[in-house]
């Protein structure tokens, strides 16, 4: 079926449409709604400290180059309505990977798609069009939130043990900063480079929380900012520190325990959720093989593409409804 040019124009504003909103959820902040509720909790315990984050460290920063290309960089730092929270969000995966170099990898995964779905399934132009800019919105959104909290649960499984390490440190004379360094060369990564960082800005002078709150930003972890906190109100008030860091250690392991608990008492849920989710596309497998005439005017029927458009909808729509009935924030 020929398609009007009422019809090139409406889909093309629809795919239009659609790019500016995924655009949109791949620069949204992707913090649980636990972790929220967690920073909430931390400004009303210590408003203080929080607001202590390193303010005057990004101002004596040169502006970060988000591309080589000056004339991508100025359209990335004028067209892009969030660039600091994307930037963030590269950085918690620890790769060297820029704002530029990430638009560009976008921009190949949705001709790659784009193409792939027009010359090899027969997609309509609309239709390729659709499924290019959707694909290179959330698969790069997807890979990077994958290493990026990949690299997070590394930081956290190693986290107490560097606690337990500053904690032998204080016990043994050395002052905080110094226990901190030793921290960054004998734990392994991602622990060791960030408090290297952290070391290496207190040597050329800047202030422990200041740095330390540099860090805080790059990786957004709620117990990474229970450290500071922790030395912020000892520095105010006094006491035994290393006391006060054995029983932050203990806490943040208990924490961990609950988590792998509530893991594993969910697990089975998890693995009906996929099970139920595969369902569809095993089934579909199994049609293809039998009767590929039969499958196929799904792909290449206008109708069936609605059909198999709505179909996907509603399973990208119940996986949703399952992933939140199965998630719990400690």
């Amino acid at each position: 079926m020929a398609l009007t040019p009422e019809l090139t124009v409406l889909g093309l504003g629809a795919a239009a449409l659609l790019s500016v909103l995924l655009l949109g959820f791949a620069l949204s902040d992707d913090t649980p709604g636990g972790a929220r509720a967690v920073k909430r909790r931390l400004r009303r315990v210590a408003p203080g400290a929080v607001r202590s984050e390193p303010v005057a460290v990004n101002r004596l920063r040169r502006s970060r180059q988000d591309s080589s290309n000056p004339l991508l960089d100025r359209l990335i730092k004028s067209l892009l309505p969030a660039p600091d929270k994307l930037r963030a969000r590269l950085q918690r995966t620890g790769l060297d990977l820029t704002v530029g170099r990430y638009l560009l990898i976008s921009l190949a995964v949705a001709l790659a798609f784009g193409l792939t779905g027009h010359f090899l399934l027969g997609l309509p132009p609309v239709g390729a069009v659709a499924q290019g800019i959707s694909s290179g919105a959330i698969l790069p959104h997807l890979a990077v939130g994958y290493l990026a909290q990949r690299r997070l649960n590394k930081f956290l499984a190693l986290f107490p043990d560097a606690i337990d390490l500053i904690v032998r440190g204080l016990r043994s004379g050395l002052p905080v900063s110094e226990s901190i360094a030793t921290v960054g060369h004998e734990v392994g990564e991602p622990i060791g480079i960030e408090f290297r960082r952290v070391s290496d800005a207190v040597r050329v002078g800047a202030d422990l929380e200041e740095a330390m709150w540099e860090v805080a930003r790059r990786i957004d972890l709620p117990e990474f900012k229970y450290l500071i906190i922790t030395l912020s109100i000892q520095r105010e008030t006094g006491g035994n520190l290393a006391e006060t860091l054995s029983n932050l250690s203990d806490l943040l392991r208990k924490r961990r325990q609950m988590k792998l608990k509530v893991k594993a008492m969910s697990s089975e849920a998890k693995v009906s959720a996929y099970i139920i989710g595969s369902l569809p596309f095993i089934m579909f497998g199994i049609l293809f093989v039998l009767n590929p005439g039969y499958v196929m005017q799904l792909l290449t029927d206008p109708r069936g593409q609605i059909l198999l458009g709505a179909g996907l909808a509603v399973i990208v729509l119940g996986a949703g409804v399952m992933y939140k009935m199965v998630k719990f924030e400690i």
